[in-house]
């Protein structure tokens, strides 16, 4: 890993190129659906959004998300993505203390939109919890790579997650940010944008002990 300006830049060997992703919003939570998505990557739309780029587009506080409960206790999935590093990593490597995964794409506005409080949260609480942000991006680090180059973000790296392995367990839509105790069992999880600097996002965390 090299740092220029600041920017953790990583080399990793890029996934296979495969066709582009489409900016899609989706309903009630202002997520992004990934079916939607796929069919328009056919068309060969492109939106792949840097975060200077999303300032032309919604602020986070314009997105709906809501608080599912559904799954609490049930244990993190077992799927393999990958790490900065380009090495396969589960889940079960960070348990020990509590865990935030998010499951966002380049190609998604609202992820985009709170990827910056996100990576304040990693900053601010790396003690105490760990935030993982994994990229479902088809394309992997051939788009996701290049995208935390641009971002400027502190304390997030580029997991990514090509086969959509992690969000095809939790079966929803992105963004998804799903809380695990420090035993691997889930809290509870956000599906949509927050604020993760914002009291809601703070008394969802304090549920965990974070």
């Amino acid at each position: 890993m090299l740092l220029l300006s600041g920017v953790s830049v990583i080399r990793r060997v890029p996934s296979p190129s495969l066709a582009i992703l489409a900016l899609v919003l989706a309903g009630s939570v202002a997520g992004c659906d990934r079916q939607k998505a796929a069919g328009e990557q056919a068309a060969g739309s492109q939106a792949n959004i840097s975060r200077s780029e999303a300032k032309d587009a919604r602020g986070i506080e314009t997105f709906e998300h809501q608080v599912e409960r559904g799954n609490a206790g049930k244990a993190a999935p077992t799927a393999t993505f990958r790490g900065p590093d380009d090495a396969p990593v589960t889940l079960a490597g960070f348990r020990g203390k509590p865990l935030l995964v998010n499951l966002w794409a380049t190609w998604c506005a609202p992820c985009v939109a709170e990827m910056p409080t996100l990576d304040a949260l990693a900053t601010k609480e790396s003690g105490r919890m760990t935030v993982v942000a994994v990229a479902q991006d088809l394309q992997g680090a051939e788009v996701v790579d290049p995208w935390f180059q641009k971002a400027g973000l502190k304390a997030l790296q580029p997991y990514i997650d090509p086969q959509n392995a992690l969000l095809d367990a939790a079966n929803s839509a992105l963004p998804t940010s799903i809380f695990y105790d420090a035993e691997g069992r889930e809290l509870w999880r956000v599906v949509g944008a927050i604020d993760w600097q914002g009291a809601e996002a703070k008394a969802l965390l304090a549920e965990g002990g974070v």
